[in-house]
């Protein structure tokens, strides 16, 4: 679901205070760090917490805890396993009767039914609610009426001729065209159910919302943090083993790593890269260095004039090739990167769709041809480019003043890329989101489901939810639409290939490497592991 570090504007205004006014009510595990809550470092979302507003780590953290859609990813495969979905039936892989369970609720005490699911879905495909997720909803028949594409173009229906609901426990979803793996898609939040409260007060839900999931909000303080209890008449099979979260706020992960150490945190996602020399031996066998769905890229701003057309392209790959990613991920890194050759992850495995050596030469450090494809793109824009990141998370800063000096050793030029840092995650999103980019930006990715598509259309495709550097190819978009369409999986995965080989020839964005997940936890807890995410599983977290 993500952009990395996964987020219109954060809770704010009367939600976030009445939200943190509810801070009072908390649940079993109360809040602080009482007995039985784990105590966990954090990052404060970019958007209100809606399923299919939030295409962030931090707020999708949230909302895997909160919700339980028709799927759920296993946490060691990542296979697509069904959790509240009773089952899914298609003969021809465009029309699907989907079943699901009886007895979920939700936080409120009202029932899940499938008109829970029909509404919530029909919210988030609705242009006007301006959800940054309802890309996801685009394969459903009747995506274009309700959110039309062209700018100024008013929606012709409500809601979405796709969906029908039968009866409480069964509805019937029609795509615009098949699609064979859909259902695997289904574990991703923005498919979660909504209750009737986020329709009758959504203001009220926004400012405490309210899921299925294995956890319940007690509490949110902006920029502080989030505590979390467990949901007593959970219908999941994934109980909560511990009394609750606690999710603190940092805008400093060596912080966090220090409060680890000290004993004031029991787990961080994320360890600093000026820490990752020295974890092992600090944490022994609670350090977790482990493959993750994550690709750490580099995008350009293709509405910038300065980096389109022939000598645009020549640009972007005389950049790519002034990377030494070999050197980068050994020395700052130690192991927990892997340079990267495609634009997928390593989880994928070959027969998902995984090619390391796709991108080939582009992908490789080759300081001269580097510098002959720039000067026969005319040179850097105004002389010099800058790489863009928020430092709150991340290890964002030593990385890019890596690239940077790789560059400037490629070209030979001191000054020919420097670093402008953000302070947050959540300002650095909103400068994205509003195009203000005018040199590299970072655009990291953490998988939504583990399938190969989950990396190219989203990112990619024209107009998609996180195409963050505005590129569109007509080539790649068909490339797409045909291996959706296909019914066979392995056929679909070479067409998939086929169109991630015409980003190596464009190159909107830079492969640089794939992530491992690491994290670190305290003595006071136990059972701490990763899926392939890079989430923690919170709910076999034991405490004491």
């Amino acid at each position: 679901m993500r952009p990395r570090a996964r987020l219109c504007s954060v809770i704010a205004g009367t939600a976030a205070l009445a939200l943190a006014a509810a801070a009072c009510g908390g649940g079993d595990g109360g809040s602080g760090g009482g007995d039985g809550v784990v105590r966990a470092s954090w990052g404060d979302p970019q958007h209100p917490l809606e399923p299919a507003n939030t295409n962030e780590v931090q707020g999708g953290k949230v909302l895997d805890m909160i919700f339980r859609g028709l799927k759920r990813y296993d946490p060691e495969s990542g296979e697509a396993e069904d959790a509240m979905a009773e089952s899914i039936e298609t003969d021809d892989q465009r029309h699907f009767t989907v079943t699901i369970e009886d007895g979920w609720t939700f936080q409120d005490g009202t029932p899940v039914t499938a008109e829970s699911y029909v509404d919530a879905w029909n919210y988030g495909a609705h242009v006007d609610n301006a959800q940054v997720a309802s890309y996801f909803f685009q394969f459903i028949e009747g995506y274009d009426e309700v959110h039309p594409t062209e700018e100024g173009q008013r929606p012709t229906a409500d809601t979405l001729s796709g969906l029908e609901v039968k009866d409480d426990r069964t509805f019937e979803v029609t795509l615009s065209e098949p699609f064979s793996l859909w259902p695997e898609t289904l574990g991703y939040a923005a498919y979660a159910p909504l209750p009737r409260a986020f329709f009758d007060d959504h203001e009220g839900w926004l400012a405490k919302p309210v899921g299925n999931g294995p956890y319940k909000i007690d509490s949110y303080r902006q920029s502080q943090g989030m505590t979390l209890s467990r949901y007593a008449d959970y219908a999941g099979p994934d109980r909560p083993r511990n009394n609750g979260v606690e999710l603190r706020v940092y805008t400093d992960n060596n912080t966090a790593y220090t409060d680890l150490q000290a004993g004031n945190l029991d787990v961080i996602d994320d360890v600093p890269a000026g820490q990752l020399a020295n974890a092992e031996n600090d944490l022994g066998d609670r350090y977790i260095n482990q493959p993750a769905g994550i690709i750490q890229t580099l995008s350009f701003p293709l509405y910038d004039r300065g980096w389109r057309g022939e000598e645009g392209r020549k640009l972007r790959q005389g950049l790519s090739m002034a990377i030494d990613r070999e050197q980068i991920t050994s020395r700052i890194f130690h192991d927990t990167r892997t340079p990267a050759g495609d634009f997928t992850s390593p989880v994928l495995g070959d027969n998902g769709g995984f090619d390391r050596g796709l991108c080939g030469d582009v992908c490789s450090y080759d300081p001269d041809r580097a510098k002959d494809l720039i000067d026969e793109a005319g040179g850097l824009p105004g002389g010099s480019v800058t790489i863009t990141s928020n430092v709150d998370t991340g290890s964002h800063r030593q990385w890019m003043d890596a690239v940077c000096n790789s560059v400037n050793n490629a070209l030979d030029q001191r000054d020919a890329c420097t670093v402008n840092p953000v302070p947050t995650f959540a300002d650095f999103r909103n400068r994205v989101a509003g195009h203000e980019m005018n040199g590299m930006f970072r655009t990291g990715w953490q998988m939504d489901y583990p399938l190969i598509q989950n990396f190219l259309q989203p990112l990619y495709y024209t107009d998609a939810s996180s195409n963050d550097s505005g590129y569109s190819s007509g080539e790649f978009d068909d490339l797409i639409d045909r291996a959706n369409a296909q019914g066979d999986e392995g056929e679909a995965i070479d067409t998939f290939k086929d169109a991630e080989r015409v980003l190596v020839h464009d190159m909107p964005a830079v492969p640089l490497w794939y992530q491992n997940g690491t994290a670190g936890f305290s003595e006071r807890v136990s059972d701490v592991r990763l899926n392939p995410f890079s989430v923690p599983v919170f709910t076999d977290i034991k405490v004491g």
